[in-house]
C-alpha cells in the first residue's frame, strides 16, 4: 500500500507549551507527531535505527512528507533526542526542584527517576542505547546525546552540593562522588532490569541509594533537615 501524503495524516490538537488553550499551526502539529512516533520507534529499535523510510511507513506519510519536516536522518535524530530530554525534565526534573534544597530534592530526583526506569525496562531508553551506538562516533548526534546526559547529571550534582551546602550530608563528603554513585545505580538497574531480567533489581537499586544516603548522610539527619541554613551559605537555584 502507498504510504499516504502528510496532508491526510490525522492529528490531535496540540497545545502549545505553556500557553493552554493555543493550538500549535498545522506544520507544527505534522512535525511534532512525527517526532513522537520517532521517539518510540527508537526506544524499540535505538537511534541508529531510525530512518525517514522507516518513519514513513510507521506514520503512513509519504517520504518526501516526513522529508520536508527534517531534511536529513541526523536531524530527525537530534529532534529525538530533544524530544527525549524534554519530557525527562517534565517527569523527573520540574516536580523535584518544586521541593526544598537538600535530600529533600535528591531524593525526589531519584524517586522520579526511578518511575521513569521502570517503563523504560520495558519500552528501552533511546539514551542507555545511544551511548553504545554512538559512543565512538564524532558528530552532532553524539555532541546532542552527550550534551543531554551532562545537562541530567549536572543538575543531580547541584542537588547533591546543595543538600551538603544545607547541613543534610557530612561536611566532609565528597558530593561528586556520591552524585557519580547515584548515576552508576540507575546505569545498573537498566543492565540488570532490561538485559538480564533480574526481578530483584529495583529493589536493590532502592537498597543502594539508602546505603550511599547513609555514607554520606548526617548520623541525625532530621536535625539538619528541620534547621535552615544561613542565607550566606546558600547558591543560586
Amino acid at each position: 500500500m502507498k504510504p499516504a501524503d502528510s496532508s491526510s495524516v490525522v492529528l490531535l490538537p496540540i497545545q502549545a507549551p505553556g500557553a493552554p488553550g493555543r493550538v500549535l499551526p498545522k506544520g507544527r502539529q505534522t512535525r511534532q507527531a512525527i517526532v513522537d512516533a520517532a521517539l518510540a520507534l527508537a526506544s524499540q529499535i535505538g537511534l541508529e535505527g531510525l530512518s525517514i523510510g522507516a518513519l514513513a511507513e510507521v506514520t503512513r506519510m509519504s517520504k518526501s512528507g516526513v522529508f520536508a519536516h527534517f531534511g536529513s536522518r541526523e536531524e530527525l535524530q537530534i529532534s529525538v533526542i530533544r524530544e527525549y530530554h524534554a519530557r525527562f525534565a517534565e517527569e523527573v526534573f520540574r516536580p523535584a526542584l518544586q521541593l526544598p534544597r537538600g535530600l529533600p530534592r535528591v531524593r525526589a530526583l531519584f524517586d522520579h527517576w526511578m518511575q521513569r526506569v521502570a517503563v523504560e525496562i520495558q519500552s528501552g531508553c533511546i539514551f542507555i542505547s545511544g551511548a553504545v551506538e554512538f559512543d565512538d562516533r564524532p558528530g552532532p548526534v553524539r555532541d546532542a546525546l552527550a550534551s543531554s546526559v551532562r545537562d541530567w547529571l549536572s543538575t543531580l550534582d547541584r542537588a547533591v552540593l546543595q543538600a551538603r551546602q544545607e547541613g543534610h550530608l557530612l561536611e566532609s563528603a565528597d558530593a561528586q562522588q556520591m552524585a557519580f554513585e547515584i548515576h552508576g545505580l540507575i546505569l545498573a538497574l537498566h543492565y540488570e532490569a532490561r538485559f538480564l531480567k533480574n526481578p530483584a533489581s529495583i529493589a536493590r537499586a532502592h537498597q543502594g541509594f539508602a546505603h550511599v544516603l547513609e555514607r554520606y548522610g548526617r548520623a541525625d539527619p532530621s536535625a539538619s533537615l528541620a534547621a535552615p541554613s544561613s542565607p550566606s551559605s546558600r547558591t543560586q537555584e
